[in-house]
């Protein structure tokens, strides 16, 4: 298995992928956080000193996506078609869901997954005060369509 990002000096490097073909790719991420039955419910009834939280972080998670490139070293700088969130319900807490679009050559999986990651971030940092058991878990790659690897959907 040749390793894609390590050159013949064994050096990292940013894979080349100007060859590549233009293609429409899809991914969709998701997270949790766990947390305190009275951290939801202040969370829901947007009472913690910080305001609206789950508003805030499905703008946080929409951003997150844009500055994947600046955050993981070896992403290429691609332009996103869209970003859609989604922040569900679970019974300890809430769970984030990201879908992010682009037609280029490489990408949208590290987006998707920066998304939700700065999303559950935020949920985590405006809850703090009153909950810093809370735990994040679960990020994971959901779905991914386009380019030469084809379509993963996890089982």
């Amino acid at each position: 298995m040749d390793l894609t990002h390590i050159n013949e000096k064994h050096n990292p490097k940013m894979v080349d992928v100007g060859d590549k073909e233009i293609t429409k790719r899809v991914a969709t991420a998701s997270g949790v956080i766990h947390m305190q039955k009275a951290t939801k419910e202040a969370i829901l009834k947007e009472k913690t000193k910080k305001g609206a939280v789950l508003q805030t972080a499905i703008i946080a998670a929409i951003m997150g996506s844009k500055k994947t490139s600046e955050l993981i070293p070896m992403c290429h700088n691609i332009l996103i078609d869209g970003v859609d969130i989604d922040i569900e319900e679970i019974e300890d807490g809430f769970k984030i869901i990201a879908t992010a679009k682009t037609t280029s050559k490489t990408g949208i999986e590290m987006e998707a997954l920066t998304a939700v990651s700065v999303g559950l971030l935020t949920i985590y940092d405006m809850a703090k005060a009153i909950d810093r058991e809370m735990v994040i878990s679960d990020i994971r790659l959901e779905y991914k369509s386009g380019g030469k690897s084809g379509t993963f959907k996890r089982s």
